[in-house]
């Protein structure tokens, strides 16, 4: 006789998924978005070239993406509670180092230090929170927590715009830089040191006895045979490309919109676009279902191939802030939708080296957005050129995604 599921309320599950929710709010805020505001005031108060601030802003995703590739040995190793404490840590005293610089190259070492506190509360650290919990409900699961990631958009471009506009950019900096880890800790220490198995369940909130067969555990293939798969090479590339237009677009954005809405304005349109992608994910999660995965990811570089072209062939306020939201609608989709097709079609014992290998490769071309964006912004005087790239790249991403790998 089969036994009956445990209530949803009783599930520890959904209070991984909301601690997971809170980091993924701080990990993007911080790793992600911030360093768009801080480009603008760097640029504004120093003087420095947008290029030479990019390119630090690519060695923070670079220097991140290095270490995602080993994020799952860490999980293993010293815990995916301690591993997260360390990199709210890291994130913190990053985004200060970052306010301190003097000079430009200082940035370089702050890069190091934020870099290396992105990886431990990026996508691939909010999947392995998460997953271990759910396999009929990772859609809603997974989209619930990444839209954390998006309200960390909504909240901390102005944020911290009014913050530094108030007390300073590096007081506005010491501020954040104490409330992440500050925030996450506790949250790490209570709710991700246990796992499902460690309740007697198994995912879904199902009683492991209530499985009518459990198979021997699976063993974890090597890293070099899943690179070499059509499903991985097709899935990454993809969505490296949607990534590094994404990336660019957002890290260039409030510059971009500023001379026509002020920087007030510009925070707010940065805020509408990830508000857009809550609503994008949130419907995604719930209507997803058994279609087909990567034809959603496909429609969805395209709607935010409309939404940038907007903002390059018009300057009137309307226009830019309706390309904001069709762009904004597909933002957080680029980012939850690789998990949700690793799941599909991989074994469960390598989805979470899959996903941390996409992330980690997704993130080393993506690095180079703001660095090359910025150069051709300074080349060409305007954001025609580099967001034409932008929207040139996610059209080739929605061709790429439908080149289908073996079913298993």
């Amino acid at each position: 006789m089969r036994i009956p599921e445990l209530r949803q309320s009783r599930f520890q599950g959904w209070s991984v998924v909301w601690v997971a929710f809170v980091i993924a709010v701080f990990g993007w805020g911080v790793g992600f978005y911030s360093p768009g505001v801080l480009l603008l005031t760097l640029h504004a108060s120093k003087g420095w070239p947008v290029a030479m601030i990019s390119s630090a802003i690519t060695a923070h995703f670079l220097i991140g993406a290095a270490l995602i590739v080993y994020l799952p040995e860490a999980h293993r190793s010293i815990g995916l509670a301690q591993t997260t404490i360390v990199g709210a840590v890291l994130a913190g005293a990053g985004i200060v180092a970052w306010s301190v610089a003097s000079a430009p190259w200082q940035l370089f070492v702050a890069a190091a230090i934020s870099g290396s506190g992105w990886a431990a509360t990026s996508g691939a650290a909010i999947n392995a929170m998460v997953a271990p919990w759910f396999d009929r409900d990772r859609p809603k699961a997974i989209g619930l927590a990444f839209n954390g990631a998006s309200i960390g958009g909504v909240v901390f471009p102005p944020l911290l715009i009014l913050l530094i506009a108030k007390i300073g950019v590096e007081a506005a900096a010491v501020a954040v830089g104490i409330a992440m880890p500050l925030v996450i800790i506790p949250l790490s220490i209570f709710y991700l040191r246990r796992d499902p198995k460690g309740l007697g369940l198994a995912p879904d909130g199902l009683l492991i006895d209530s499985k009518p067969h459990v198979a021997a555990p699976l063993t974890r293939s090597p890293r070099k045979d899943l690179i070499k798969t059509k499903g991985f090479m097709t899935l990454s590339v993809a969505f490296a490309l949607a990534l590094f237009a994404q990336v660019g677009l957002l890290t260039h954005l409030p510059t971009r919109i500023s001379p026509l809405l002020g920087e007030n304005g510009a925070a707010a349109a940065v805020s509408m676009v990830t508000t857009s992608a809550v609503l994008g994910r949130t419907l995604l999660g719930w209507t997803i279902g058994g279609r087909d995965r990567r034809l959603v990811a496909s429609a969805n570089f395209l709607l935010q191939s409309v939404g940038v072209s907007l903002m390059i062939i018009s300057d009137a306020p309307t226009v830019v802030l309706v390309g904001c939201v069709l762009f904004g609608l597909g933002v957080g989709n680029v980012v939850s939708l690789p998990p949700l097709i690793a799941q599909h079609e991989f074994r469960a014992a390598d989805v979470g080296t899959v996903v941390a290998l996409v992330v980690a490769f997704n993130q080393a071309v993506f690095a180079l957005a703001p660095a090359v964006l910025g150069v051709l912004r300074d080349i060409s005087t305007s954001y025609v050129v580099p967001f034409a790239l932008a929207a040139a790249m996610q059209i080739v991403a929605a061709l790429i995604v439908l080149i289908r790998p073996p079913r298993r």
